[in-house]
């Protein structure tokens, strides 16, 4: 055996070789992840499917270099029908689960049928590939992860249900299904409380959000039904498990939609405030530090440039969550049909998803009120569908 002296150069350049030769995300890096739809454009302000598409992917990101860069991309069926929550990261860093609530209809390639699949992808291979495709229910959408890393929830929005996946390992299994409502009443998203004992369910269809509950892994309906606005959509529960936030999305007709603030300390929990956010929001996003939400809307920049609500870009508003209310801080703009958003681990940069410009726009968040368009923008693979960063138990 050699002793311990000082390392030769070939052992100095095993790291460098490893990094090489395999998949390797820089030390300190701040994973992202974006789901990104190549099936779905806008033409003036009317979806089209693509013909021969290119495949959908998923794009990594390390959100702690300025600008964040791209780390990999690969391929896996996604969908940016549904809220933009079809993507999500075990607490582990381990795998990924992205949904696909919509394919292509191969007897009529002109048209989206509900798809259900799951796709599981080991972040931890070298490279990351995927390693299952799962079945999920019709339209799986909006998915979350309990902070445990056992369970994963799937909103099954075409069939009314929730799928219940457990993690063990790399091995992903489907445990259970939940029926919500009927198929018409579109369970779009899952959150789950940080706390594991709660998921909120949000239906669009029948604007109502349904409460799970949830011990170890038996996740029941407990059929408490409650209203928050037009079309309950995205959702977000902060770290203390004290309050969630819903998005509206509205008829779409141009009015000024809106978000809703839930207590769920109360017995039972309910709706305490309500906030008008401007056009269709689709992403709703908590900053790590707790103390902001962003929320993202269309602004009208997915109608014809013929409609008196039309407007070129999306926007991103800044809220600051105290004392249980919302504090309005700032607004930007940012690009076309814009979908998800996301936050670095320090709350100082933004990240927003452009539909249209298959991009990232970044955005600095300037002494902790002011969001700011850095000009600086991050190219995707596809059209940004879902932006998720890992949710680590504290």
């Amino acid at each position: 055996m050699q002793g311990h002296g000082p390392r030769g150069p070939w052992q100095r350049l095993l790291p460098a070789i490893a990094c090489t030769l395999w998949w390797c995300a820089p030390a300190g890096a701040q994973l992202a992840v974006s789901a990104n739809d190549n099936k779905l454009i806008l033409h003036n302000g009317a979806p089209a499917v693509v013909q021969q598409p290119a495949p959908d992917t998923v794009t990594l990101i390390d959100l702690a270099t300025r600008p964040p860069s791209v780390l990999r991309q690969i391929e896996a069926h996604t969908s940016v029908i549904g809220p933009p929550t079809s993507v999500a990261i075990t607490p582990d860093e381990g795998l990924l689960l992205v949904t696909s609530a919509a394919k292509i209809d191969q007897a009529d390639p002109t048209r989206l049928i509900p798809d259900n699949r799951l796709t599981v992808i080991d972040l931890k291979a070298n490279p990351p590939k995927v390693i299952a495709e799962l079945e999920a229910g019709a339209g799986a959408s909006g998915l979350s992860i309990t902070r445990d890393g056992r369970l994963a929830l799937v909103a099954n929005r075409y069939e009314g249900t929730v799928s219940v996946f457990r993690i063990q390992g790399t091995g992903v299994s489907k445990i259970d299904t939940i029926t919500i409502g009927t198929p018409e009443s579109g369970v779009a998203h899952v959150a789950v409380s940080p706390d594991g004992r709660l998921g909120l369910v949000t239906r669009d269809g029948d604007h109502a959000i349904s409460v799970l509950s949830i011990s170890g892994d038996q996740v029941t309906y407990t059929h408490r039904d409650f209203g928050a606005g037009l079309k309950p959509y995205g959702a977000v529960i902060t770290e203390d498990s004290r309050l969630a936030i819903v998005a509206n999305l509205g008829y779409a007709r141009g009015d000024s939609d809106t978000i809703s603030l839930i207590d769920l300390t109360l017995q039972p929990l309910r709706v305490v405030e309500t906030y008008s956010v401007g056009q269709t929001p689709e992403g709703i996003a908590l900053s790590p530090d707790g103390k902001l939400l962003a929320v993202v809307t269309m602004n009208g920049s997915n109608k014809p440039d013929s409609s008196p609500f039309h407007s070129p870009n999306g926007r991103v508003t800044l809220y600051r969550i105290a004392r249980d209310r919302l504090q309005h801080l700032s607004s930007a703009n940012v690009g076309p049909w814009p979908q998800g958003a996301a936050f670095s681990a320090d709350s100082r940069t933004l990240v927003v998803q452009s539909m249209a410009e298959r991009n990232l726009w970044v955005l600095s968040i300037e002494s902790g009120a002011e969001v700011r368009d850095t000009g600086q923008r991050v190219p995707l693979a596809g059209g940004g569908a879902a932006l998720r960063t890992v949710e680590k138990r504290r």
